[in-house]
């Protein structure tokens, strides 16, 4: 461990001296990002090993009929991912300015809405999942299988909502551990469940969805014990701003603020899953090949956006307490050493990626034909997730002033003024081909990271803070 330690300083001192990031800020940020790293690979590890074992037991049709399914999934996961945002904008800015009850109704009046908007989605997905999948996909056998994920993972949907408000409630308030646990804990769950339903049950996709929602489901109730203001062991564990019915239900202001905050956000999420559905429209005019090898790329996008999920989290919450104090300057050196560090990090984690994009490849698809195009979108996926990276730290520090109005507008500009288009381009430039899906990846995450880097340096998110901090006199 002290070897450990000394590598570490060692390490954080080259930083330092480099200019990317000082070394108490490394520190503060590190504590925060790591759990949260560690907890976005649980996250996304359940859609990846749902792929992957179907791709094993059964083959390309059915990782391209979950790709289409989960496209639905990603789009009600976003939603709530917006919701999430504006719930650790106000609870690290309240929290941070030590307003502990307004922290804690923020939490109370975010749950209320996560379910609000939990329950018809699951209804909506459970009952329509046939005429959903049919709506992107060409090949009925692929249509089928999505269509059966669909319907029996849809459950999920409500207990991944509240999940989302739990981990983003403890990110507020500087504990990215306490999630951490959970996540894993539900993703080893996972994996057991859904190998157990596919493998040993021979349940197919259906079995890889149930193993995917009981493991949500068991998530959601750990959460509930901590969130409540229970300790889990050792006396740690326990929101600081518990979750509690005790007060009013309705406070017209916060609901206000978080309106405020988090459509933006909502939107921005929305307009991210909805560019999926184009996307992979265009890929099944040129088979569930193609399907499948768009659907492995951008999961492993996914996965390696984990290390984003730690360095947005961090730059959110660690840019709005420093607001919340009123310590503008350290709020603006915080959020541009993330960003310097965010670039390191997905430099080296892409040149790994790059160079095993084959095996990598070769997890989701057997066949070497099928495998060669899955290596070529796992290698540009890598390539666009540097851009990705950067992207989410600066949108991570905006969020924390409550800033998330341009971040919507650059992301529709990437998604729908470059990537479809350039997707599009590829159905009627026979040349081009897929190449125009691959296109369409690298230009969906640059152009948002050009105009959110834009905005930062303009320095008008501190001005925008202004209106969401609480009173000095309070």
């Amino acid at each position: 461990m002290s070897r450990l330690r000394r590598t570490g300083t060692a390490l954080a001192r080259i930083l330092a001296d480099a200019g990317v990031i000082e070394e108490t800020r490394l520190r503060a940020t590190v504590d925060l990002a790591w759990p949260r790293i560690v907890t976005g690979f649980a996250i996304m590890s359940k859609r990846t090993v749902d792929l992957a074992l179907v791709g094993l037991v059964i083959g390309p049709t059915a990782v391209a009929g979950l790709t289409l399914a989960n496209a639905f999934w990603m789009v009600a996961k976003f939603l709530a991912i917006g919701l999430a945002g504006g719930t650790v904008a106000l609870v690290s800015q309240n929290y941070g300015g030590g307003d502990t009850e307004r922290a804690a109704s923020v939490v109370r009046l975010s749950v209320l809405l996560a379910v609000a908007l939990g329950i018809p989605t699951v209804a909506f997905f459970g009952l329509a999942a046939r005429p959903l999948v049919d709506l992107l996909g060409q090949d009925p056998e692929s249509v089928g299988y999505g269509a059966t994920y669909l319907a029996v993972v849809a459950p999920g949907l409500l207990f991944e909502f509240l999940n989302l408000i739990a981990s983003r409630t403890y990110a507020g308030v500087s504990d990215t551990l306490t999630p951490m646990a959970v996540r894993a804990g539900g993703a080893v769950a996972n994996i057991a469940l859904s190998a157990a339903f596919v493998l040993g049950l021979d349940m197919g996709v259906a079995g890889a969805a149930l193993g995917t929602t009981l493991a949500t489901a068991l998530v959601t109730v750990v959460f509930a014990w901590g969130m409540t203001g229970r300790n889990y062991v050792r006396g740690r564990g326990a929101s600081p701003v518990p979750l509690t019915f005790s007060g009013p239900l309705l406070d017209r202001d916060l609901l206000r603020q978080i309106g405020q905050v988090s459509t933006p956000l909502v939107a921005r999420r929305a307009a991210q899953g909805l560019v999926v559905f184009p996307l992979l429209a265009i890929a099944a005019t040129f088979g569930p090949v193609a399907v499948a090898a768009v659907g492995v790329g951008r999961q492993v996008r996914s996965l390696l956006g984990s290390f984003s999920w730690g360095f947005s989290i961090a730059a959110s919450t660690l840019v709005g307490q420093e607001l919340g104090a009123s310590e503008e300057s350290e709020a603006e050196a915080y959020g541009w050493g993330i960003v310097r560090l965010s670039v390191l990090v997905y430099l080296v984690a892409a040149a790994v990626v790059v160079v095993f994009a084959n095996p990598i490849a070769g997890i989701f698809v057997n066949e070497p034909a099928n495998r060669a195009l899955s290596a070529q979108f796992v290698r540009v996926a890598a390539v666009s997730v540097v851009a990705l990276g950067v992207d989410g730290s600066i949108t991570g520090a905006l969020r924390g002033a409550g800033d998330t109005r341009v971040p919507f507008v650059s992301a529709l500009a990437g998604l729908y003024l470059a990537a479809v288009p350039l997707a599009w381009l590829g159905t009627v430039v026979p040349a081009l081909g897929t190449g125009g899906l691959l296109l369409a990846l690298l230009a969906e995450t640059a152009v948002p990271m050009v105009v959110n880097l834009w905005r930062f340096r303009s320095n008008r998110w501190k001005a925008v803070s202004r209106g969401y901090r609480p009173d000095p006199s309070d």
